[in-house]
């Protein structure tokens, strides 16, 4: 009787441990997505897939408003059409984005005109963080602030 008893208090300790340890798990979150708010959104698809070269992807309005861009596994950028005025932005809020060579990719920029400068402001120019990852950080068309380096995962 002893053994049946002991049984049932240690299959109720158990149960009660386990359902205590999942009511106090964190739930797994993940990014989704970001999105940036713009005015001309050709002027922006134009920007993220022939410059940045990320790859566009369907997206589910089909209203001429929005594009998608795969930005990692499971990951979006969205971009949405409908902001009055490019604003101004500070440099500490950024996307980044990760390439095989910042050397290669200021080629890229310097053909398509596109302005970058290092983290303290000096143009054309690229900074070597104390990792050895380079950097360097440029604008889209509204204004968004955007890090490029060659970080390795």
């Amino acid at each position: 009787m002893r053994k049946v008893q002991f049984l049932f208090v240690c299959s109720i300790a158990f149960f009660t441990l386990t359902a205590s340890a999942q009511q106090k798990a964190k739930p797994s979150v993940t990014l989704n997505h970001v999105a940036v708010y713009v005015v001309n959104l050709p002027q922006s698809v134009h920007f993220y897939r022939d410059v940045l070269g990320l790859d566009t992807m369907p997206e589910p309005f089909h209203d001429g408003k929005h594009a998608w861009f795969r930005v990692g596994e499971n990951c979006h950028l969205h971009v949405i059409q409908g902001a009055e005025a490019a604003t101004t932005h500070d440099k500490n809020a950024h996307i980044c984005f990760s390439v095989p060579s910042v050397d290669d990719f200021m080629v890229i920029l310097k053909k398509e005109k596109v302005a970058f400068e290092n983290w303290g402001g000096e143009k054309g120019k690229y900074a070597v963080r104390v990792d050895g990852v380079k950097q360097l950080y440029l604008k889209d068309p509204d204004g968004y602030w955007i890090e490029i380096n060659d970080a390795r995962q």
